[in-house]
Formats: C-alpha cells, sequence, structure tokens
C-alpha cells in the first residue's frame, strides 16, 4: 500500500497559466494568500450542498429517535438500521453574536441542512438567557424568542436538538457577569444541596417545559429533542480541577460533611475507619464529622481511594435523581450525564447510564488572551490518544455521543482533525460526533462581534481549514464511507474493587491503542467463549499482543494486517484505515472516499484508486464521490486540499508558533501548497476550483482518461480548499 511508486505517465492536461504560476510559488515556505469570500451561503446544488446526497427526514412522532436492540440511535420506525448524526455546535454567547432573529435563523438552519448536519447542540443556553439579568429566573424574552425560533428552523430541516441541562456555573440565578467564566460551584451543589438541585429542576420545567409557540409542543416532548445532557461537564473531580487556585485546597469545602456522612454509613466509627486506612489524623473523628479531605488530589492513599467511591456513589444517585426528574416532565428521549473526563472512577458513575457523552481535545487553549499557549502537537504522533481517551470510556452497546472535540486553532496539524476523528468514530460505531465551536458555519464574514473578528480557538466556523474537515466528516462518518467494525473488545469492569488509590487512574494507554484496530469498550461480563477476545481485570494481566493474537486466530484480523505495534504501525479491522505514527500520516480507503493527511509527503503514495505525492508542506488530501458511485465510475468528484491558515498579522511569541502574541484580524489566509494526484478512469474531465462558498469557478485543468495534475490551492480568484472533478457519462 505505502511507497508506492507515482504514475510517471501522464495524459495531456491543460492548466490555466495563472493556476501554474500561483503553483510555482507555493513551493516557498509561508506563502499565505487572503480568503477573498465574504458571503459564504452554499446555493442550492452547489458542490458542497449535501442536502441531497444527506437527506434529512422531516421530524415527527413516528421517527423519534430511539435506542434499538444493539444499543444504537436510529428512527422508531426503521429501528433495525443505526443513524449516525453529525452534530452542529450551537454554543453562542454576546462575543459571538448570540442567537440569531428570525431571517437569520431560517437561513441559518437551512445552511447547516446543506453542510450535512442532521442534529444541534444547544450550549449556554442558560447563560444566554440570563445575560444582563439581576433578579432568578428573569430570562431575556427575545433571547428566549429566538432560541424557541432557531429550534423551530432546525426541525422544519430535519436537524434534531441535543440540550444542556444546564451549562453554567451560575444557573439561572441573577446578578452575575461571568456566565461564561469558570466561577461559582452550583455543578457540585446541585448533587448535595437539595436547594441547589431545586434550581437545576425550575430551570428544566420553565424551558425545556415550556410550550415553544413556533412548535406548538414543549421541547421536553418534542420529537426532535434527542439527548438530555442535565449539567455540562459537572463531575466532581473535573470541577474541583476547574476550581483549583494556587495556595488553596484542592477539594471544595462543600465536600466534606457529605463525605463524613458517607464514611459514617460505610464504616461506623473512627476505629472501624482507621483500621481500614491504616491511620487517622490526630483530631479527626468520623463521630463528630471531622475527617478531612484528601489534601490535594495526586496523594495516593486510602483516603483517596474512598474519596473516588464517594464520588461514585454521589454521581450514581445525583443522574438517578435528574434523569426522574425528567422523565417525571415527559421526556422519552436519552439522557446523558456526566460528559466528560476519562478516568477510572468516572467511568464507573456512567456505568448505570443508558447512554454515555464524552468532551476530549487535541491542543487545549484555555484563553484568548496574549500569552496563551498550546503544544503544537500532531494527533497521530500519539497514536489518535484524544480519541482513544473517550473510546475507553464507552460503555459497550450504549449510544456514545461525542458532545464536545476539536484539534483547536492556532495547531498547525489541526487538519488532522478532519480525518483521525471521524474516521475512528465510525470505526468505533459511535453514534453522534460534535466538533466544538461558537457555531460550525457562519453566513458571512466580517461580523462585527469580538469573536468573529478573526479566527480563535474554538471558532471553527470562520477556519476553512476547520471547514474543510467538517465536510469530509459528513462524508467519512455520517454517510458512513468508513464502516464500523464488526469486532467489539471489551475492557471488563468489576465495580468500585476497580478503583485504585490514584484519583488520576485510567485505561493504560498500550490497551487503548486497541481502539485503532477495532471497536473498544467497557463491559461488565464477558462469555468464556469471548474472554481470549477480552481486556481483563485487573489490568496488570492485559495484554494488546494477547489479544491481536487472539483476533488473527479467530481470523477477525486479516492475516495480511500490518499493525506493528512496536513501529507505531496500526491497521483497522475494516483494512480501511491505517496510522503511521512515525510518519505523522493516516490514510482512509474507502469505496467512495480516500484520503491522507500528512506531515510531509516528498514521496508518493497510492491508497485504491488515488495516488498522491510531492506536496509542498503538511496536509489534508481527500478524493470523494458526490454522485454515491464507487470512486473509479464516479462522474462528480469533490476534492478536498487544507494545508494551514491564520489570521492577517498574526503574531506569535516564539518560533515554534506555541505563544500567540496577537490574534490579527480578518482577512483569513490561507497558506499556499501543490500536490500531485491521480486517479484512474475513462471519459473528458474537468478539474476546477470550488470557493468557500460553494461556487465553482473556471476550469482549470481537464483531459481524457485518467486524472492527472498538480493541484495548487491558490489560483484567480483567490485560494480554497476544494475542487471539482466532472467526468462525462
Amino acid at each position: 500500500m505505502m511507497g508506492q511508486r507515482f504514475l510517471s505517465k501522464r495524459i495531456l492536461a491543460v492548466f490555466a497559466s495563472c493556476f501554474l504560476l500561483f503553483a510555482g510559488s507555493a513551493a516557498a515556505q509561508d506563502v499565505w494568500s487572503p480568503v477573498r469570500e465574504i458571503s459564504l451561503e452554499l446555493q442550492s446544488g452547489s458542490p458542497l450542498d449535501f442536502s441531497v446526497l444527506l437527506p434529512n427526514p422531516s421530524i415527527g412522532e413516528e421517527n423519534r429517535i430511539v435506542i434499538n436492540k444493539d444499543g444504537r440511535l436510529a428512527h422508531a420506525d426503521a429501528s433495525e438500521k443505526p443513524v449516525r448524526f453529525l452534530c452542529a455546535s450551537l454554543g453562542w454567547s454576546p462575543a459571538s453574536g448570540g442567537f440569531p432573529d428570525h431571517d437569520g435563523a431560517d437561513r441559518y438552519a437551512r445552511q447547516l441542512k446543506m453542510h450535512g448536519y442532521n442534529i444541534a447542540r444547544f450550549h449556554f443556553v442558560d447563560a444566554a438567557l440570563m445575560f444582563g439579568r439581576s433578579a432568578d429566573f428573569d430570562f431575556d424574552p427575545e433571547v428566549l424568542d429566538r432560541i424557541h425560533y432557531l429550534m423551530a428552523a432546525l426541525k422544519r430541516n430535519g436537524i434534531y436538538w441535543i440540550m444542556d441541562g444546564l451549562s453554567s456555573s451560575r444557573g439561572a440565578y441573577g446578578g452575575f457577569d461571568d456566565r461564561w467564566d469558570l466561577a461559582g460551584e452550583l455543578k457540585i451543589e446541585v448533587q448535595i444541596d437539595e436547594k441547589s438541585f431545586q434550581h437545576w429542576l425550575r430551570f428544566q420545567k420553565e424551558v425545556l417545559g415550556r410550550v415553544n409557540p413556533y412548535t406548538g409542543i414543549a421541547p421536553i416532548r418534542d420529537p426532535a429533542l434527542v439527548v438530555i445532557v442535565p449539567f455540562n461537564e459537572n463531575g466532581i473531580e473535573f470541577d474541583s480541577i476547574v476550581h483549583q487556585r494556587d495556595g488553596q485546597p484542592h477539594y471544595s469545602k462543600l465536600l466534606a460533611p457529605a463525605f463524613n456522612i458517607w464514611l459514617q454509613a460505610r464504616y461506623g466509627s473512627t476505629k472501624a475507619l482507621a483500621d481500614a486506612w491504616g491511620w487517622v489524623k490526630a483530631g479527626e473523628s468520623l463521630e463528630d464529622g471531622s475527617i478531612s479531605l484528601p489534601a490535594n488530589r495526586y496523594e495516593k492513599t486510602p483516603r483517596m481511594r474512598d474519596l473516588q467511591a464517594f464520588f461514585v456513589d454521589v454521581e450514581t444517585r445525583s443522574a438517578e435523581r435528574m434523569t426522574a426528574a425528567l422523565r417525571d416532565l415527559g421526556y422519552k428521549g436519552v439522557i446523558a450525564p456526566y460528559n466528560n473526563w476519562p478516568s477510572v472512577q468516572t467511568s464507573l458513575s456512567r456505568s448505570g447510564q443508558q447512554a454515555i457523552a464524552m468532551n476530549t481535545y487535541q491542543d487545549w487553549v484555555g484563553s484568548y488572551e496574549p500569552g496563551s499557549t498550546m503544544g503544537q502537537k500532531s494527533s497521530i504522533a500519539d497514536g489518535a490518544f484524544y480519541v482513544r481517551a473517550i473510546a475507553a470510556a464507552r460503555w459497550l452497546n450504549r449510544p456514545f455521543i461525542v458532545t464536545e472535540y476539536d484539534h483547536l486553532f492556532w495547531s498547525k496539524y489541526r487538519y488532522e482533525a478532519g480525518i483521525v476523528m471521524p474516521a475512528y468514530a465510525a470505526l468505533q460505531n459511535w453514534d453522534v460526533l460534535c466538533r466544538h465551536g461558537h457555531g460550525p458555519i457562519v453566513l458571512a464574514y466580517g461580523e462585527d462581534v469580538p469573536h468573529k473578528r478573526q479566527m480563535l480557538p474554538y471558532a471553527i466556523a470562520l477556519d476553512p481549514v476547520a471547514r474543510a474537515g467538517e465536510t469530509l466528516a459528513a462524508l467519512l462518518f455520517r454517510r458512513g464511507d468508513v464502516a464500523g467494525s464488526p469486532v467489539s473488545i471489551p475492557f471488563v469492569v468489576k465495580g468500585v474493587e476497580e478503583l485504585t488509590q490514584s484519583a488520576q487512574e485510567r485505561e493504560p494507554d498500550a490497551l487503548t491503542g486497541l481502539a485503532l484496530l477495532g471497536a473498544i469498550g467497557l463491559q461488565k461480563d464477558v462469555s468464556a467463549s469471548s474472554a481470549d477476545l477480552a481486556v481483563p481485570s485487573p489490568r496488570q494481566s492485559a495484554s494488546a499482543e494477547k489479544i491481536m493474537s487472539a483476533l488473527h486466530g479467530a481470523r477477525l484480523l486479516d492475516p495480511a494486517n500490518i499493525t506493528s505495534a512496536n513501529k507505531g504501525i496500526f491497521e483497522s479491522d475494516t483494512d480501511q484505515i491505517v496510522l503511521d505514527q512515525n510518519r505523522l500520516r493516516i490514510t482512509v480507503k474507502t469505496e467512495r472516499t480516500e484520503a491522507i493527511a500528512f506531515a510531509d509527503l516528498a514521496d508518493t503514495i497510492t491508497l485504491g484508486n488515488l495516488t498522491v505525492g510531492n506536496a509542498t508542506g503538511k496536509g489534508l488530501f481527500a478524493v470523494s464521490a458526490l454522485d454515491d458511485q464507487p470512486i473509479k465510475s464516479s462522474h462528480r468528484l469533490l476534492v478536498i486540499y487544507a494545508t494551514d491558515a491564520q489570521n492577517s498579522d498574526m503574531r506569535f511569541s516564539d518560533r515554534q508558533e506555541r505563544v500567540i502574541a496577537d490574534f490579527g484580524h480578518l482577512p483569513v489566509r490561507i497558506k499556499l501548497g501543490s500536490i500531485d494526484f491521480s486517479l484512474p478512469g475513462t471519459g473528458r474531465w474537468t478539474a476546477s476550483p470550488v470557493g468557500l462558498d460553494g461556487k465553482v469557478k473556471t476550469t482549470v485543468a481537464q483531459g481524457d482518461g485518467m486524472v492527472s495534475m498538480r493541484l495548487a490551492n491558490d489560483g484567480p480568484d483567490g485560494p480554497t480548499t476544494y475542487f471539482l472533478i466532472e467526468r462525462q457519462p
């Protein structure tokens, strides 16, 4: 597969002279060209209009989303067929423009449908409703109206919803101006304090339980509502990390009384507790409730082990109570609490849930301020760790929902996200994939709001590289070009006895590498016949090599599978995905899409039909059939070529571009690049750039038979990430 020589015999192709000039200039290092499009609204029939290729059925009670017998999301009227959901993240704030007016909502919802989205996540709705409000539950009526109207517009376009029960630690309390910050302890309080729980419940009643005038039904009863995350990222350990400050206790003092009550129920006396732990501190007494929390989260003691068991108990009971409350309000859909932090402890908290939701990031960025840093790390170099980490937190035979992920701007490697995450999400048989941002698209560049004056982390709508990745994700994941693994490798979990004295304990990295071969997940019991294919408990006795050997023995891996963990090469059991850690490459080879992400491609490589090579730098390259035919016989092919993009006048404080000095401003600039590729075939063909707005530009190459050309990403109409190849029947 790898290393095959580029086809040397080329057919006659006519290139536009200016296109050749730009291809030559792209060989220089760090040459950038400004994006010229302002409007980004697609027109019907555009190569980027996927509304026919990926149709959204109308939403009604008959096709409400249910969990089928295999633990997958499916339409009620076709439950035997799982549905993959490509999710649009709607995390708007005043700084990113807020919720659109009615006309904007109609246009926006239609554009989401055209881009291939079939579900949307409403995030920080509580903060938007309470922004600038001084009294509790005094919702901004205009914002509420806009939210209701957008829900209806999405539903009319066949786009389902995911809702956060609450997102902000300020909830619906009045008088706060830091609703998108990390202040407040409501995420912990709601789990241990009755008044706080009632606050959460009132919000569900007043927002989700209120009739939407534009649909005629309360959202909580609407078949469009598929998933509720009761409170975003409210795991106790994670929230404690978020609130950690130098010189302060690592755990909130609010937890101490409940921890003491839990210890009293478990041990009964100070003596019994001291016997179990080996000691207690001088002056500590279980009888008077003075047992202290661990001094820091990194200590490894029996006290820490019991604190984790306490967290499991609190989170399990809290999830059960929230679930019961939502059911009492008439909700029939999926409930997925605790949607982040893939530790052993949190996995145990999620063990009783009907579905699992998780968030994950590569090269996380915590601020927009100058001096903010990122690692500039490739996700391929660490074997897609940010994917594997959440794969190991899934419970098998239940829906799995990625509520947030991203490989963040300004990483030079973020082109990887458009192939790494959707390809492995498809392999893992996950149900929902949501790349996080303040909306995945914009209708136009140039909105005069703080978070849209330039590309920023989490502003994927403005980033041509992220947008190219989302376009590819619609094909690899939602369309199903990448097949799900027929193999499930269970990680056996017995219960709280899995807890260790470390709060940071996760599934071992060497074992989660199995996610690059087939589907993995947690499971409480396995049959004797499948024990050889399971990761046993305790993990010290587990071996990835033994499981791979068992997969070969059961003929679940092709004898020709080239996986070699020692060489950093992993091939999926479907033979469609190959990840090479050392060369920083990943390839996908399917009937309808062939793609590669690479840090260097000075050589050439043939996938199936596609041969590609001699690239001028890093990037993502993909060819996908748009007429639902195999590549080799397709008459309409979308080519995606994404390099890098930055803001104008963007500056860094270091040569490695890890520390931001100034984010710069619009227009966005795309890094110029060029690459050789060829595709076999017959008949006359043309190749044309496609603007970021989906408009097909003047043909730049044509020929007969095999498509073979050197493609440059800049031309007379400016740079782009898309091209269209059309063949005559």
